[in-house]
C-alpha cells in the first residue's frame, strides 16, 4: 500500500478517519494493542523518507500511551502537509 501517492487533502482526510479510528481505544482500551503499530505503519507510508519514519515512531508512542490518544496527530500532519506544500 503506497498512500504517499495521494494529494495532500486527500492525506487529510486519511488523518482525520485514522485519529477518529484511535479514538476506539476510549471504548476498547485493548485496541491500542492493533492500532499503534497500524497507525505507525499507516504514518511511514503517508509520507516519505526521514520524516516519515520519524513521525511512524512518534505516532505509535502517542497511540500506545492511553493519556495521548486525544491529540489528534495524523490530522495535524495532514494539514501542516497542506499549509507547508501551499
Amino acid at each position: 500500500m503506497n498512500l504517499n501517492n495521494n494529494s495532500n487533502t486527500t492525506k487529510f482526510l486519511f488523518g482525520l478517519c485514522f485519529d477518529a479510528l484511535g479514538c476506539v481505544s476510549f471504548a476498547f482500551p485493548l485496541f491500542d494493542v492493533i492500532w499503534a503499530p497500524l497507525s505507525a505503519y499507516l504514518m511511514i507510508q503517508m509520507y516519505d523518507g526521514k520524516k516519515g519514519k520519524i513521525a511512524g515512531v512518534v505516532v505509535f508512542i502517542e497511540e500506545a500511551l492511553p493519556v495521548l490518544d486525544v491529540y489528534p496527530l495524523l490530522l495535524l500532519c495532514g494539514f501542516t502537509t497542506i499549509v507547508l506544500n501551499n
